[in-house]
């Protein structure tokens, strides 16, 4: 093989172990798609939106630094600052999802009130799921949730990009570069919503018991779990 078909077949490989590894790829969208009752078209449709951002944040900051002639070094150390940057901001919004979850709940727990009428005593069961929503907020956060998923996957860095951009734009081929760009990106993007379709396919298929007016809190502890192992472990 030529040293472009072997550049090209290493971004391949690195694409699919940089996206199977990283759970934070597709767990949060099988999670979240489940919790909040998406179908799978629609949690894969949010996956490709999050994905291509993904990618493309970090296409867009290799091509300026390569025109700019920045060293790969600088490059490494901004894709870090961005790995840093959207794990806080997956925590973040993991925790504070899990702290509505929990209040979701507390709104959906059943209890009863006793009534007396005409010398009756009778008692009836309710939740106050609704009793302080506000009209709009339901669809509020449908509309809130899938964009900020996308602004935190736009802060991602796709850290194996840089190397392997940098290395045909030293030997100035700037086709291969583009080359490059393309089969990494659209890898990974197909592994993501590869392992999306096989993990949410796969929980169907377990019918594992339902968490549910818990399903909320628990999608967030998920999130929040996965934004830890980025901050504190670098996973």
């Amino acid at each position: 093989m030529t040293e472009a078909q072997i550049l090209l077949y290493t971004a391949a490989s690195i694409a699919i172990l940089h996206t199977v590894l990283g759970p934070d790829h597709y767990l949060i969208f099988t999670a979240m798609g489940k919790a909040r009752g998406w179908s799978l078209s629609k949690t894969l449709r949010i996956t490709t939106l999050c994905g291509l951002g993904h990618v493309a944040s970090s296409i867009v900051i290799g091509a300026v630094g390569i025109l700019l002639g920045a060293q790969l070094a600088t490059l490494v150390e901004i894709e870090g600052a961005r790995g840093s940057l959207a794990g806080y901001a997956l925590l973040a919004f993991g925790l504070v999802y899990f702290a509505w979850g929990l209040k979701k709940a507390g709104r959906g727990r059943v209890h009863s009130h006793a009534h007396v009428h005409e010398g009756v005593v009778h008692d009836h069961e309710h939740d106050h799921h609704t009793s302080h929503a506000h009209v709009h907020e339901k669809g509020a956060r449908r509309a809130v949730t899938p964009w900020l998923m996308f602004i935190i996957f736009v802060l991602g860095p796709c850290e194996a990009l840089i190397p392997l951009f940098m290395y045909p734009a030293a030997q100035q081929n700037s086709g291969l570069v583009v080359a490059v760009a393309v089969v990494f990106g659209l890898v990974t993007l197909l592994t993501m919503l590869a392992c999306v379709a096989i993990t949410t396919i796969g929980l169907d298929k377990l019918k594992l018991p339902s968490t549910g007016r818990f399903a909320h809190a628990v999608t967030g502890a998920s999130v929040a779990v996965c934004g830890g192992l980025i901050s504190f472990l670098g996973l």
